[in-house]
């Protein structure tokens, strides 16, 4: 017998342990200027539209699309297909890339892999039913005529802002994406292509033959007007006159340009970077103009290696993840540790107070105060992103940061929509009836309010200054009610989905002083109740944005658990059991051997509902942390209570 052994850890000393060593383990993985940024995963099609952008160029580097290659292969589903998100149904749009771009590299089309991917296609309608930007990329390397892809005359840039259509009317990552898209449908650009490598053996029937390329994205009536409009387009599109063509080309160059933003790229997204090298390409630009070298290196900084493979990161999400993390940590009770201090303070050198982005234009007088997402992008500040990273400062309450919230405040106020609520970059961002145009069919051509980002903004008001702010907030609250699901759950635009939601939500009635006992709110702590799985977590899929699929899940993540757990602990279950249950999963879950991640292989991030879809690596570190150490905290506090706005 060991008289000397130690006794065993309680519970709560366990937890204790547990919290602080992935609070650890979350520190070490900041970067030396204090900022943490995680990968940003999505589909494959990042991967194969660079392989494409590259044989587009004709500039092919053997040895990094032997790599790409690697990643396609390893991510391709048993039927022959790639999917979405990892576990998801295949997808003809991203199929069709994957194969095109394994094609291009070298790989045998009659290798198993490629075979398989073949016959997935022609089952599911050829490559002539792929979505308009794959139609777009064949169009530019002459796989099917230009009246496959809709018409938008470039010619849209000299229209003026009362018009039905405008580029102030569509979202932010649509009008970056457009504009240089704009000029290479002007202009008939061509890909070097220099294999010569097409992909014909994916259609069903001849390209040149299909009658009918265009549809309805909405089955509305306005759509058959559109469609007819595409048409009139069409027939009109050769009989513009050229000086207009070539102003609107110089209009749309010039938004380029004046929106490049260095190295973090046009709109700091990868569809809108590509589109801009290869507009520069089409229009004659050197390979040394600095335009084409910040527009081409913007993209190489998305690379990401996994070991001997490589893939690409739709954009990169360092405030973000800096911000969230940032409230883990300080859940955690390190509000004064240097290194906290050290990500709050290069937050704070990140605030964009001098620039006036392209929200002005429903915003003129409004005082710039937001956060972008990405390391820059001062023409697009984030709404959510300036939410979250105020509230991290105002929790941690260190007077050099008093100016910081008080100008993402008026921001943030600034940017209300007239019906209450908040969308992601812009306000008024709804003008619905675009949704029907033949170029709309990904379903995400607008920016409207989300019930998730207005929740964010009633947070960080709340815990702001609830009495000074009482009118955007009950505003908000208004616009969150008539968005409430009949079963009581919120959707969730930028996060897997209701779960996300709800969650954004009750937190935020909390914060606003909303009675948590109210019947709506409570019809929405009962509906989160009964998604808890037989294991104590909770999950929801992707497939949940489909029709009839809510309610779907395959298994429970760190993520979505977390979520869930924040949620009942705002809305007064700390004692419950489901609250009980849910941090013992947390708690026996697998985490990385030496990383701060519990292990998530399922995606739980939204890029557009149905079409792209996000993993944030991040998500797996600090939402579990943060909701088994809010639940340690609020256990031990006479409150038994939290106070703050997420």
């Amino acid at each position: 017998m060991n008289l000397h052994a130690a006794p065993p850890m309680s519970e709560r000393d366990r937890r204790r342990a547990l919290i602080e060593e992935q609070a650890e383990r979350l520190f070490r993985f900041a970067q030396p200027d204090g900022h943490i940024v995680f990968d940003l995963e999505a589909d494959t099609t990042i991967a194969s539209e660079y392989v494409l952008l590259r044989h587009f160029l004709g500039d092919v580097d053997p040895d990094l699309e032997r790599r790409i290659a690697l990643y396609l292969r390893a991510e391709q589903s048993e039927d022959g297909s790639w999917p979405l998100f990892a576990g998801g149904a295949g997808d003809l749009s991203a199929t069709v890339k994957a194969y095109w771009a394994l094609k291009l590299i070298g790989d045998d089309v009659d290798a198993p892999h490629m075979a398989r991917a073949r016959a997935w296609v022609l089952a599911h309608g050829g490559a002539e039913k792929a979505n308009v930007f794959t139609r777009l990329s064949l169009a530019l390397f002459g796989q099917i005529p230009w009246r496959g892809t809709p018409t938008i005359p470039v010619e849209v840039m000299h229209l003026p802002r009362w018009f039905p259509f405008h580029l102030s009317k569509i979202a932010y990552w649509s009008r970056t994406v457009l504009v240089p898209l704009l000029v290479l449908c002007a202009l008939k650009a061509r890909a070097a292509n220099p294999t010569g490598r097409g992909v014909r053996e994916l259609f069903r029937q001849d390209p040149w033959r299909v009658r009918r390329y265009q549809v309805n994205p909405t089955g509305r009536f306005v759509g058959e007007v559109f469609l007819i409009l595409d048409r009139v387009l069409r027939w009109l599109d050769p009989h513009m006159p050229r000086r207009w063509r070539r102003s609107a080309i110089a209009k749309a160059e010039a938004f380029v340009l004046e929106h490049l933003n260095g190295e973090d790229g046009l709109g700091a997204i990868y569809p809108a970077m590509a589109n801009a090298v290869m507009m520069f390409r089409t229009l004659g630009y050197p390979d040394d103009h600095p335009a084409m070298v910040a527009a081409r290196r913007a993209i190489e900084r998305l690379k990401v290696e996994r070991g001997p493979m490589v893939w690409f990161q739709p954009c990169v999400s360092p405030v973000w993840d800096t911000g969230l993390s940032a409230h883990a940590l300080l859940e955690c009770g390190r509000r004064d540790d240097p290194r906290l201090v050290a990500m709050l303070d290069w937050l704070k050198e990140r605030q964009i107070l001098d620039h006036r982005g392209d929200w002005k234009v429903r915003r003129p007088h409004v005082l710039p105060g937001g956060w972008a997402f990405q390391y820059a992008n001062p023409d697009y500040p984030d709404v959510d992103d300036t939410a979250v990273v105020a509230m991290a400062m105002h929790r941690q309450g260190d007077p050099r940061y008093a100016e910081a919230i008080e100008r993402a405040c008026e921001w943030i106020v600034g940017m209300q929509s007239s019906n209450g609520g908040w969308g992601a970059f812009e306000p008024e961002n709804e003008h619905f009836y675009l949704n029907s145009i033949p170029f709309a069919d990904h379903g995400a051509l607008l920016d409207p309010p989300t019930v998730d980002v207005t929740a964010r903004c009633v947070g960080l008001l709340a815990q702001v200054d609830r009495a000074r702010y009482a009118e955007p907030i009950a505003r908000a609250i208004a616009w969150i009610r008539r968005q409430q699901e009949p079963d009581g759950s919120w959707f969730g635009r930028w996060g897997a989905n209701y779960i996300y939601g709800t969650w954004s939500v009750l937190v935020a009635l909390k914060a606003a002083g909303v009675d948590m006992n109210e019947p709506w709110v409570r019809r929405a702590v009962d509906w989160l109740k009964r998604q808890q799985r037989a294991d104590g977590g909770w999950g929801e899929g992707l497939e949940t944005y489909e029709p009839g699929r809510k309610g779907y899940a395959t298994q429970s993540t760190a993520s979505q658990t977390a979520w869930a757990l924040l949620a009942l602990m705002s809305a007064g279950e700390l004692e419950s059991p489901e609250v009980a249950r849910g941090i013992a999963w947390l708690e026996s879950a697998p985490r990385e051997a030496e990383g701060p991640r519990w292990v998530e292989r399922l995606y739980t991030g939204t890029g557009f509902p149905r079409v792209f879809y996000l993993k944030y690596h991040g998500y797996a570190a600090f939402f579990p942390l943060w909701a088994v150490a809010r639940y340690q905290r609020l256990q031990e506090s006479n409150a038994r209570e939290s106070a703050w706005g997420m």
